[in-house]
């Protein structure tokens, strides 16, 4: 399966930005959406992000909404979450996914990074 490499993470204050980036670096690429989701310590993995690979359409999760923003380069095989107005709730591990879209549906992720840290203090 595909393989995914993130890097950017790292701690900030709060107010500030990051930068994380995913790039799938072995194919097969048979997927056509990547996404962030992150985990915090004692919570449930969420979908922070994510992106339509063929089109760049994006969804958000409320808790992000305008303060985050996914991208992809041209070859569609590398994309960003730069993270703006940072909070501490954001701290979390950051994990870049792929998977399919079929129809409607937005199917589970089938490959994962290894994750990147991001702490944000108060």
């Amino acid at each position: 399966q595909v393989q995914l490499v993130e890097s950017g993470g790292g701690s900030v204050q709060a107010g500030g930005s990051l930068s994380l980036s995913c790039a799938a670096s072995r194919p097969p690429y048979n997927f056509n959406y990547m996404a962030w989701f992150r985990q915090a310590p004692g919570k449930e993995r969420e979908m922070v992000a994510r992106i339509y690979t063929p089109d760049s359409t994006t969804y958000y999760d409320d808790s992000v909404k305008g303060r985050c923003t996914i991208s992809q380069d041209n070859a569609k095989r590398t994309v960003w979450l730069r993270m703006n107005a940072l909070k501490p709730e954001d701290t979390a591990m950051y994990y870049c996914a792929a998977g399919i879209v079929s129809g409607s549906d937005w199917l589970e992720p089938f490959s994962w990074g290894q994750g990147t840290q991001v702490t944000v203090s108060s």
